[in-house]
């Protein structure tokens, strides 16, 4: 067990995601999905998290393997044309994964994901969460377009609104 990674998921409580992400960035966050999701016919959903939970931090879990979790969790998994995105965000590792679906993964590979999560970090490393979150947003948006161009009769299956872990 690392002390210094649970002493940060120890501190890392309410108030500092709020902090990080007011209900103004909330709002901004979700109305930059609502645009990305007007570009393409994939599904992006993104999830904040403050710290793991106790057991998942005693046992060592890392940020990419509880972002696989919270993809289950929200069913981003579970859209009709295996086309959903999670943004994944671990305020207390400031650590950022991205979690395609089998059909968006197949078209856009790891780097590109990665270069968008760097991006992402960089930014709420100098505490620019609104910005950061907005630009990994509309930088998936761009790659979503270019394999799932937008259809008239699309249906978005997954919430806009972040999800506060």
């Amino acid at each position: 067990m690392n002390i210094q990674r649970t002493l940060k998921h120890l501190l890392t409580t309410h108030a500092k995601v709020n902090a990080a992400f007011s209900r103004d960035t909330l709002a901004a966050i979700e109305e930059a999905i609502k645009a990305c999701d007007a570009q393409h016919a994939g599904e992006v959903c993104f999830a904040i998290e403050g710290a793991l939970p106790s057991l998942a931090l005693f046992n060592g879990q890392s940020a990419r393997d509880r972002a696989v979790e919270v993809f289950s969790q929200l069913r981003v998994w579970d859209t009709e044309h295996n086309n959903g995105v999670l943004i994944y965000v671990l305020l207390a590792d400031r650590d950022v994964e991205i979690v395609a679906d089998r059909g968006v993964h197949a078209k856009v590979g790891e780097v590109q994901w990665q270069a968008v999560c760097h991006t992402m970090e960089e930014a709420f490393r100098q505490g620019a969460y609104r910005e950061g979150a907005i630009g990994g947003i509309q930088a998936i948006a761009q790659l979503l377009k270019q394999h799932f161009p937008a259809q008239r009769d699309f249906i978005n299956e997954l919430p806009d609104t972040p999800a506060i872990l």
